[in-house]
C-alpha cells in the first residue's frame, strides 16, 4: 500500500478540490440540517478557502500513487476575546479536512493536519484549533488521534 504524499495545492487541482468540498459539505449536511447542498456552495467556498489560506496558511493535497486522496486547509486567525490570553487570541485554524472514502483508515487526515504545522509555526502561533460537527464521530476520533482535545463546546437549540 503506497503512502500518502502531501503537497501544496496547485491550480491544476481545482476540480479535485471542488469535488472534495462538495463531498465534505454533503456529508456534513447529512449530519446537520444547517448545511446547504455542496454543489450550491462549492465555487464560493473554494474561492474563500483559497483566499484565506494565502494569508499565512495553505491548502494541502494528499496523493496516494499519484491519485487525489484528500485535502486540508488552514490559516492564521486573530480574535479579540477579552477573557482570553494573547496567545489564545491568535492561533492556527484548520478549517477543512477531507479524505476520500477509499483512502480512509490510513492516517491521511493526520498527515495532512501535521503538514500544516510548519505554516503555523512560521507565523509564530503556539495554538492550533480545528472545528467539527458534534455528530462527526470519525473526524473527532481522527483529530484526537492527532493530539487535539476539546476546547469549547457550542450548544444549539431550535426555536422552530
Amino acid at each position: 500500500m503506497a503512502e500518502a504524499v502531501i503537497r501544496v495545492a496547485r491550480s491544476s487541482d481545482r476540480a479535485a478540490l471542488w469535488r472534495a468540498v462538495v463531498e465534505l459539505q454533503n456529508y456534513e449536511r447529512s449530519l446537520h440540517d444547517s448545511r446547504r447542498p455542496g454543489e450550491a456552495i462549492a465555487d464560493a467556498y473554494l474561492e474563500w478557502m483559497l483566499a484565506k489560506a494565502r494569508g499565512g496558511g495553505a491548502v494541502l493535497i494528499a496523493e496516494v500513487a499519484g491519485e487525489f486522496a484528500g485535502l486540508a486547509a488552514g490559516w492564521i486567525e486573530q480574535e479579540e476575546r477579552i477573557q482570553e490570553t494573547e496567545d489564545s487570541n491568535r492561533f492556527g485554524f484548520v478549517s477543512d479536512v477531507y479524505v476520500l472514502p477509499e483512502f480512509r483508515g490510513r492516517r491521511v487526515a493526520s498527515r495532512l493536519i501535521d503538514c500544516l504545522d510548519p505554516y503555523f509555526r512560521r507565523a509564530g502561533v503556539t495554538r492550533v484549533r480545528i472545528g467539527v460537527l458534534a455528530g462527526n464521530r470519525s473526524a473527532r476520533a481522527a483529530y484526537e488521534y492527532s493530539g487535539f482535545a476539546p476546547y469549547e463546546v457550542l450548544y444549539e437549540r431550535s426555536l422552530l
